[in-house]
């Protein structure tokens, strides 16, 4: 988990590894409903319930480790936004 300030708010990011991730049966169409469920599911029950709230959730999924903010053009990754309401995840397309 990644956590910082610029622009708009505090954003969190969490970053998961999907091995899988790009080969056949396995593209954004495939594992897009999964990026609600780990917001929901996993990030939300991990903010602080002490100081602000975020203003964004970031969750990454990756077909291996990266080094955050370095270019990997031979690892496929996903990245969506989302916002918080009413104790929910809201996606924010992009």
């Amino acid at each position: 988990m990644i956590w910082d300030q610029p622009g708009a708010g505090l954003t969190y990011r969490f970053r998961f590894i999907a091995p899988e991730l790009g080969q056949p049966g396995r593209g954004f169409d495939d594992v897009a409903a999964d990026f609600e469920h780990l917001c929901n599911t996993y990030a939300l029950p991990r903010l602080s319930t002490v100081g602000p709230k975020p203003a964004d959730i970031i969750i990454s999924l990756s077909s291996e480790a990266t080094d955050f903010g370095e270019p990997s053009p031979d690892v496929t990754q996903f990245f969506e936004a989302f916002s918080l309401k009413d104790g929910l995840c809201i996606w924010e397309y992009f």
